[in-house]
């Protein structure tokens, strides 16, 4: 038997302590109650899916950059900011005769063996990052944490283990500079395809989150920074680089990309490697109607399933301008299906969230009406 109180001749159960007793709702009265808790599970449902169903759409990340016109230098593993006089200072002067000693060894030695024979290259790796870009990196003196992210990740083993190539082809003066020369970029390119794909796409993959956050280059990414975006570009488009780069032409042992950097007649080949940084084909451009060209499209193709990749934005249109070059079906123009995206496999993961959360506000209705 519950404890009452008496309020005047009756005598009320108690429930929740002496008080008067609640007036009985009406109908009318809980048939809104109802409505406003449906209202409310509504409101919380819809911003959370818009929500999911945005996480996933890749964005183009070209806008116009300011310029800062000091100049990053990385010396002995650091980067250093320098004023034009300074750098000026810096630059020496390599004796001629030496230079041209070294290019007749790397002739001489290119025509004596086979080519698939590696070759010892004349001096140190390109190594991204190290001409005269515009750093305008937050902190004091163009430092802070991202500068130091940077500095960090290219000193890191597993980073040169992996030797990225697509963060040397928008990103380095000394991969420029071996692009003149047919047996630097051979070299360049049989150091980076020795490294295992799928560990390093996936270490890069996780270091361009990392880039992203606000404790390294967050807020130099939301800035558009010129040397940030290209770093984390490089990073997402690693696994197409890998691929279309290493590429080599049956029974010749070379390169595809090789022959692309040194083929004077045709040049709109190299166009085609930096389809996955989401840059469209020239219109001018007309690759070569090969073996090279064929595959390398195919390699894109398949890397466009996954449609947050830039090369699912970039191919259709390129594949297209290579078949009017070509011939009709020279290479697919159409995209593969679809893998399952991360939108809609962060929907499939919410989905025991969503449902907790509408029996949470059922419960709470009933317990108030």
């Amino acid at each position: 038997m519950l404890p009452s109180c008496s309020f005047g001749r009756q005598r009320w159960p108690l429930r929740r302590g002496c008080g008067p007793p609640y007036p009985a709702v009406s109908p009318y009265h809980k048939l809104r109650m109802q409505m406003a808790v449906i209202i409310l599970i509504i409101s919380c449902w819809i911003p959370l899916a818009s929500a999911i169903s945005l996480g996933g759409s890749p964005r183009s990340t070209e806008t116009t950059l300011l310029i800062d016109t000091r100049i990053p230098i990385y010396v002995d593993g650091h980067w250093q900011i320098m004023s034009p006089d300074e750098h000026r200072q810096l630059v020496r002067r390599e004796p001629e005769a030496q230079t041209t000693q070294t290019f007749q060894v790397d002739v001489s030695t290119a025509t004596a063996v086979p080519s698939t024979t590696s070759t010892v290259a004349s001096g140190p790796l390109p190594t991204p990052f190290d001409g005269a870009l515009a750093a305008n990196f937050s902190g004091e003196d163009g430092g802070g944490s991202c500068l130091n992210f940077i500095n960090n990740f290219l000193d890191n083993s597993t980073f040169q283990g992996c030797y990225p190539l697509s963060l040397l082809l928008k990103g380095s003066n000394s991969f420029f500079q071996a692009l003149k020369s047919r047996v630097e970029i051979t070299q360049v390119l049989e150091t980076s395809c020795k490294a295992d794909k799928q560990s390093c796409t996936n270490y890069l993959n996780d270091l361009a989150e990392q880039l992203k956050s606000d404790d390294n280059c967050g807020e130099d990414f939301q800035k558009q920074n010129a040397v940030v975006i290209q770093a984390y570009k490089g990073m997402k488009a690693y696994e197409e680089i890998y691929g279309a780069t290493c590429l080599e032409k049956p029974g010749t042992g070379s390169y595809c990309y090789v022959d692309a950097v040194t083929n004077q007649t045709t040049p709109s080949n190299v166009y085609l490697y930096f389809l996955p940084f989401n840059s469209t084909l020239p219109e001018t451009a007309l690759p070569a109607c090969d073996y090279c060209t064929n595959e390398t499209m195919k390699i894109y193709q398949s890397a466009a399933a996954d449609r947050s990749k830039w090369i699912a934005n970039t191919y259709v249109g390129a594949a297209k301008q290579i078949d009017a070059e070509c011939g009709p079906n020279f290479v697919s123009a159409a995209l593969p299906e679809a893998l399952p995206d991360n939108a809609a496999a962060s929907s499939i993961a919410q989905a025991p969230n969503l449902l907790m959360l509408s029996v949470l506000f059922m419960l709470i209705s009933q317990w108030i009406i």
